[in-house]
């Protein structure tokens, strides 16, 4: 479902990079790179513990602050600020999720396997719409296999 990310080679990186407005360091290609990596929406501390083995001295601050310049940049988004922790991803595409309630998995659903979502009336105050992302809530396959432990 979801589209293959693979890592721009070097020249291409710096241009992108370039036209983000942010340098590229080494510390940015390898964190950047795990982003594009880890198709599971990873949190920062995923993140974390994906590269420490390349940079033993690297932070959590470190890949907090260059997470915060990738998204100010539109090179990641935030997948949503209602799961109670930053999650990532790197598919750029117009697409929604299903969140699984018990592991909380995220996967990725495209545009074209839903019907155009539309408004019903006029938002309200002048609000304006940028962008939507619709989340199915529910249990994947791993979860649903299990017990239910409530």
């Amino acid at each position: 479902m979801q589209p293959t990310t693979v890592m721009p080679p070097m020249d291409e990186l710096r241009k992108v990079f370039r036209e983000a407005g942010l340098s590229l360091t080494h510390q940015r290609v390898v964190l950047y790179r795990a982003v594009l990596e880890m198709r599971s929406h990873p949190s920062p501390e995923a993140i974390y513990e994906r590269v420490r083995d390349e940079i033993p001295s690297i932070s959590l601050g470190t890949v907090y602050k260059n997470i915060r310049a990738f998204m100010d940049a539109g090179l990641v988004r935030e997948v949503s600020p209602h799961h109670g922790t930053l999650r990532l991803e790197s598919n750029l595409e117009e697409h929604h999720h299903l969140v699984c309630t018990r592991c909380k998995a995220i996967v990725d659903l495209e545009e074209s396997d839903l019907e155009p979502v539309r408004l019903r009336r006029e938002l309200p105050g002048g609000f304006r719409v940028d962008r939507y992302s619709v989340e199915f809530r529910g249990l994947c396959a791993a979860c649903s296999a299990k017990p239910d432990l409530s």
